[in-house]
């Protein structure tokens, strides 16, 4: 009678432990035709005051990321890009809103080093009229994207 009590309290123990490995909600797909450039790419760094929390106030912040591979675009693996993030305080799948539309991901928040996985569009300024924080101002010339899409790699 021990024994099967016992095994009855593994049981129980073990079973109610089940729900640990339950996979939680897959994120939605990747568009395959989202924006005009798809990239993998490392984020190079986050420049101090780059990315801060104002309530009421909007603003899309500039990164710097290394092309680790182009899926679609034509950019070429090892060139620096300069992607603008919207209220990038914010969880990509939270950052959209009447402003500046549909934008989404699965990055929570910005760390150097990170791969992600970028859907963009450019030029900015067709896409994006607001605040914005550009740490390197006057330090590059060229396209700078608007990020649709954010997700980790």
């Amino acid at each position: 009678m021990k024994r099967w009590g016992l095994i009855a309290l593994a049981v129980v123990a073990f079973g109610g432990l089940g729900w640990l490995f339950v996979p939680g909600p897959a994120a939605p797909p990747f568009p395959a035709d989202l924006g005009s450039v798809e990239v993998v790419a490392k984020l190079v760094e986050v420049p101090p005051g780059a990315v801060f929390q104002r309530e009421l106030y909007h603003y899309a912040t500039i990164l710097r990321y290394e092309v680790v591979s182009c899926r679609r675009g034509g950019l070429t693996p090892g060139v620096l890009i300069h992607v603008a993030h919207y209220d990038p305080w914010k969880p990509r799948a939270e950052a959209g809103d009447a402003r500046v539309g549909a934008l989404g991901g699965t990055v929570r928040s910005f760390v150097a080093g990170d791969r992600h996985r970028l859907a963009l569009v450019s030029p900015l300024d067709e896409h994006y009229m607001g605040g914005l924080v550009d740490k390197y101002f006057g330090q590059h010339a060229g396209v700078t994207y608007w990020a649709l899409r954010t997700d980790v790699e």
